[in-house]
């Protein structure tokens, strides 16, 4: 593995970071009202504005929604990378061991399986209530599947058939869902189909504690992994070689990726593209294959996609917002296929 300089490395976290910084307030300022970014700046210090309803903007609509998409732009490049690495599989996920599948099969649960128009309605008349109602059901879908794949994972040890076991198990997942969408009516159908577009602006200041918590949780779980995700990248052989415990690694591994993923789609939706692209993006800005460096910077880079591509689906000036699914793989793919045809073989980073 490539390690670059120290000073090398300081410098790139310290643009990363200020691009970070120059997002979040750009983020905070632009939307179908556009407040100038001193103002932004004043209302986030706690400073008197002349506009309170900028202040009502700022703090109760967009910083709740900004800070949702930092949260979700790290959480799913780190749950890539893990997965990338585990696999040494350039397509791999966060969505790969159907866990994102599992969430969704909650939610269609709820949403779907009663069979009556009045569901959707019940859930939106709840409030808060309901939208909690759809986490909850969302996480249950979740952590179903995981118990599943932990349990097949202590038992097979080749990880290629773990990651058909998982596409197959994401299979059946959709094909439940397909069934349950088929006999439903087109009033539940219509408010499925809007969960899955995806959404950073339906998180609550009282859930993005309990989000912040589990992301931050799963980050700091991660990079105490670093070693051993380095060991994996260097062979099976060769990590056990070192002592290490494949098996265990394996299935800590798999637990924090999927409590990352089931989280973030538990309270935004089943949001694609980010956890296979950020990795590779910040591979080729970084130049190097070691953990230790590429989980703050995939922390980094997720957190400007995902900010970036928020203010895109906001239509500034405008009161549309298109579904953040959408523009995460029209913006980021382009991006990606850059570095492809740049490095031409994607093969050297694993």
């Amino acid at each position: 593995m490539n390690t670059p300089s120290t000073g090398l490395s300081i410098r790139a976290f310290v643009v990363l970071f200020i691009v970070v910084l120059g997002l979040f307030l750009l983020n905070l300022g632009l939307g179908s009202v556009t407040i100038p970014i001193d103002e932004v700046a004043k209302i986030l210090l706690g400073q008197t504005v002349e506009n309170e309803a900028w202040q009502n903007i700022i703090l109760k609509i967009r910083l709740p929604r900004t800070i949702t998409a930092v949260l979700v732009g790290a959480a799913l490049s780190v749950g890539g990378l893990q997965m990338q690495t585990l696999f040494r599989n350039p397509l791999a996920g966060p969505s790969v061991l159907g866990i994102t599948a599992g969430a969704s099969l909650g939610v269609a649960a709820i949403m779907l399986a009663a069979g009556s128009a009045t569901t959707a309605f019940a859930i939106r008349s709840l409030g808060i209530g309901g939208s909690w109602l759809i986490v909850l059901a969302s996480s249950v879908g979740a952590f179903l599947v995981l118990l599943i794949i932990l349990a097949i994972s202590y038992r097979i040890r080749d990880n290629v058939v773990m990651l058909i076991v998982g596409i197959m198990v994401a299979n059946i997942t959709i094909a439940v869902v397909s069934i349950w969408q088929y006999f439903s009516d087109p009033e539940q159908i219509q408010e499925y189909i809007l969960w899955t577009f995806g959404s950073l602006g339906g998180v609550t200041t009282h859930q993005l504690g309990v989000l912040g918590g589990i992301v931050g949780g799963g980050i700091l779980a991660t990079f105490l992994l670093s070693k051993t995700l380095n060991a994996l990248l260097l062979g099976e052989d060769y990590a056990q070689s070192m002592g290490l415990n494949i098996r265990r690694s394996r299935m800590l591994i798999i637990f924090v990726t999927s409590m990352l993923a089931g989280a973030i789609t538990g309270f935004c939706g089943p949001i694609g593209f980010v956890g296979i692209a950020v990795p590779h993006l910040t591979r080729s800005f970084l130049n190097t294959s070691d953990h230790r460096l590429l989980i703050p910077s995939c922390v980094l880079v997720g957190a400007i996609l995902m900010l970036f591509c928020d203010i895109i689906s906001q239509v500034p000036g405008s009161t549309t917002v298109l579904p953040v699914n959408a523009i995460t793989a029209m913006i980021g793919s382009p991006i990606v296929i850059w570095i492809i045809v740049k490095r031409r073989n994607l093969k050297s980073s694993f």
